[in-house]
C-alpha cells in the first residue's frame, strides 16, 4: 500500500524512530526522480504488508497528504498489548484522537500519523 507523504526523510524518521517500524528499502530511482521507500511494522516477515512512502510530486498529490481517506481511519496497527503501546506512543508525542476503548472484538484507540492520517491501534480479543 502507498502512503503519500510530504518528505521522504521526515516520514522515515517518524515511522522508524517514533513508531519503531523497520526500514525495508530506501533506493534512489534517479531516472524517475524519486525514491523507493518501504517501511514495515517491527517483526514483519517478507510476506507481510509494507508501506510505500510516496513523496507528493505535485499540488494535486499534495492535497491528499494527511487526508487520503477523507478523515476516516484507513490504517490498522495490530498490537499484543494496547495499554503498553498506548503509553509508549504518548511518550513519543503521538497524538491520539480517540482514547482506548474496549469492544466485543478487542481494544482500540485512534491516533494520527505525522501528516494527520488516522490509524487504529488495535488489540484483538
Amino acid at each position: 500500500m502507498a502512503l503519500i507523504v510530504r518528505d521522504y526523510d521526515e516520514a522515515i524518521r517518524f515511522f522508524v524512530d517514533v513508531l519503531n517500524f523497520e526500514l525495508v528499502a530506501d533506493e534512489q530511482l534517479a531516472e524517475q526522480g524519486k525514491r523507493w521507500v518501504l517501511v514495515a511494522p517491527p517483526g514483519s516477515g517478507p510476506d507481510d504488508t509494507t508501506i510505500l512512502l510516496a513523496q507528493a510530486r505535485n499540488d494535486e498529490q499534495a492535497i491528499s497528504i494527511g487526508n487520503q481517506s477523507g478523515g476516516r481511519v484507513f490504517l490498522f496497527l495490530e498490537t499484543d498489548d494496547l495499554d503498553r503501546d498506548y503509553v509508549d506512543m504518548i511518550k513519543q508525542g503521538i497524538r491520539f484522537v480517540r482514547e482506548p476503548a474496549t469492544h466485543a472484538y478487542g481494544k482500540v484507540a485512534v491516533f494520527e500519523d505525522l501528516n494527520g492520517n488516522h490509524w487504529d491501534l488495535i488489540e484483538y480479543s
